[in-house]
């Protein structure tokens, strides 16, 4: 690995080499103290090297938009002047709400090197947004600027009325990445928004262009003189649900160096490297990607604003792993099954070294489908924002094991704990594949929400944060999560609050009770569906309800797909609903709607929770003819499946 900060002949095979690794002691490594020093590291070794290219259409045909190192932190650096002269200091929060962009790169790194960056979904509703901004107390917003199509112009406009803190909208014209005519309709449709905005009492929000506000800005240094320390504040990432209070995850400088160093000496990043980028932007995932490779001077390929949404993206994906010489990729299983629809015939993948899968649980034949169309490595890594990003992944050189998510990354501490569930505190360590809850230590651990509330019963111990997953480690060090318990259903990547779907139909006149879950689907992981128990005496059909979840819930990720009306839900002896009765039954009637499509009829089916593997679902079948094909079905699944004959 050529980097100058860490080894140089580190290949990850296992829990073995990793323990080698750390025989030399984290504090010897000479890690930069912040994400900007990293990138001046970045731009004195690897200067005239590109960094980052981004793409607007997603086609091989297109000129793609190239910055070099040197350029990349010129751009990062006028950034952070243009916010320090907005009046942003180490510990404000610069907000944004962007889709991938170069001006979205910038905005990260120069929100750091300036004060404190909090990116946002630009789906989440006005709402959830305002919230977000209030609780960072947020004076300035990197956005949109008006773009038929798009609606984050006005989600931006609706948000000065509720966050009395902001001062400033920054936005980012995307007319320039349109065909000619294209924008000559674009500018001469839309009013001139380059003016303030008015609150109702009377005070103004400043709008500026990102574009024209940079160029003016020195670019060779931090004109603030700011000193910034390993233990400052870089960024605020918001997690979990969207419902209430949001929790926010403050990641320190160290946190996101450690993470880089962790991510690029795991995966054996080298200079020269090409990493496409389709995930978004707002996502630790595809920001610490991203910051990872830039730390062994390896170049970023940004796929579009839209990223894996954009259809051309998907359809061009190959031919532009073949044109740009793409070493690596990192999606979800959403992503990787939607890759299969588009033919890897006639392209030269040679550059492509692995790929990476993480956020949602990977169904085994959809990893073996894609291993065997691409020829690639599939690596399955796990992580959370409290993590900064990543705490496990499969070994690069060694044996992955496909159903598992690796081996913790290089210095982090992980351990599978039985807690008390009164307290949240550490009772013991479980055994050698013995399931219980996974927690994490290391330096890119953070140290708390930034709300103290929700802080409470997080830590099995000093440092050892509680994931909320449930898992098992195996004797060669291999995690395998077997559920969670942490009440959430991901979909395609996207955690989903059920108690956002609950509270909602709790308004409904008809509901008694409503236990929202996760059905397991073959493309995007889960979908959300709800139980729901009517009171007595009323009536409401399963449609009514589903329009009902339509009009109200205002994730539109989170809209139940199948509403399940019972006559009352299963509840634990004190009187809780007991969820993973819910799940099986779930389960059960999927594996039977499968196993009709596929024309087998004759089966005994068991369904249910297992400590060691999580869901598990047994088909006997009284013959080998159709055990082949029932097999393939149900391993589009994440549950484990055994079928006996």
């Amino acid at each position: 690995m050529s980097n100058s900060y860490g080894p140089t002949d580190f290949k990850m095979t296992g829990i073995d080499a990793l323990q080698q690794l750390e025989a030399t002691p984290w504090g010897d490594y000479p890690l930069p103290a912040s994400t900007y020093a990293m990138l001046q590291g970045a731009a004195e070794s690897f200067g005239d090297g590109i960094a980052l290219r981004f793409l607007a259409q997603g086609t091989p045909e297109e000129d793609c938009q190239a910055y070099t190192f040197k350029e990349l932190l010129s751009c990062v650096t006028q950034t952070a002047n243009a916010l320090h002269g907005l009046g942003v200091g180490a510990t404000d929060c610069v907000s944004m709400l962007l889709p991938n962009l170069p001006q979205t790169v910038f905005a990260i790194w120069g929100s750091e090197a300036a004060g404190i960056f909090n990116p946002i979904n630009p789906l989440l509703e006005t709402e959830h947004v305002a919230a977000l901004l209030n609780e960072v107390h947020c004076p300035v917003l990197i956005t949109l600027a008006p773009l038929p199509g798009n609606d984050i112009w006005q989600k931006a406009q609706a948000l000065i009325e509720s966050v009395p803190s902001l001062h400033t909208l920054i936005t980012v014209d995307m007319a320039p990445l349109l065909p000619a005519e294209a924008q000559q309709a674009v500018r001469s449709q839309r009013p001139d928004y380059l003016q303030p905005l008015h609150r109702a009492d009377g005070s103004a929000v400043k709008v500026l262009d990102f574009d024209a506000l940079i160029a003016s800005q020195v670019d060779s240094e931090l004109v603030s003189g700011r000193q910034i320390g390993s233990d400052d504040i870089a960024s605020y990432f918001h997690t979990g649900g969207t419902t209430g209070t949001p929790k926010l995850a403050p990641h320190t400088h160290a946190n996101e160096v450690a993470c880089a160093f962790q991510i690029n000496t795991a995966l054996d990043t080298e200079a020269g490297n090409v990493t496409l980028v389709g995930l978004p932007l707002f996502h630790v995932n595809a920001v610490f990607t991203t910051l990872s490779a830039w730390l062994s001077g390896a170049g970023i390929l940004l796929g579009t604003p839209q990223g894996y949404r954009s259809p051309l993206l998907m359809e061009n994906f190959w031919p532009l792993v073949e044109k740009y010489q793409v070493t690596a990729f990192s999606a979800v299983p959403t992503i990787l099954s939607g890759l299969l629809n588009f033919p890897t015939e006639g392209h030269d993948l040679s550059s492509l070294k692995y790929a990476l899968c993480g956020a949602a649980p990977l169904a085994s034949e959809l990893a073996n489908q894609f291993e065997k169309k691409t020829g690639l490595t599939l690596l399955e890594g796990y992580g959370q924002t409290e993590g900064t990003c990543a705490t496990t992944i499969s070994p690069r050189y060694g044996d992955h094991r496909i159903g598992s998510v690796g081996c913790r990354m290089p210095y982090m501490g992980l351990r599978i704990v039985e807690i008390d569930e009164k307290t949240g505190q550490w009772v013991r360590d479980c055994d050698v594949g013995e399931a219980g809850v996974v927690a994490i230590s290391g330096p890119n651990v953070f140290a708390g929400y930034k709300q103290p509330e929700h802080n409470v019963g997080q830590w099995v111990e000093a440092g050892w944060f509680n994931t909320g997953d449930l898992g098992r480690l195996d004797e060669d060090g291999f995690l395998w999560l077997t559920g969670r318990s942490k009440d959430v259903i991901i979909r395609g990547g996207h955690n989903i609050d059920p108690q956002m779907i609950e509270e909602v139909y709790f308004k409904h006149e008809a509901v008694a009770d409503v236990a929202a879950i996760g059905k397991p689907d073959a493309r995007v992981g889960e979908l959300p569906v709800a139980f729901i128990q009517l009171k007595k005496g009323c009536t409401a059909s399963e449609a009514e309800l589903l329009a009902f979840g339509q009009e109200h819930i205002h994730e539109r990720a989170a809209v139940p797909k199948e509403i399940f009306i019972v006559e009352a839900l299963p509840c634990t002896a004190v009187g809780k609903i007991f969820k993973p009765d819910l799940r099986n039954a779930v389960v059960d009637q999927l594996v039977r709607e499968e196993l009709t499509a596929i024309g087998v009829e004759a089966f005994e089916l068991n369904v249910q929770i297992d400590k060691k593997f999580g869901q598990w679902v047994t088909v006997n079948l009284p013959s080998e003819q159709n055990a082949e094909t029932v097999r393939e079905t149900l391993g589009r699944y994440a549950f484990k499946t055994t079928v006996n004959v």
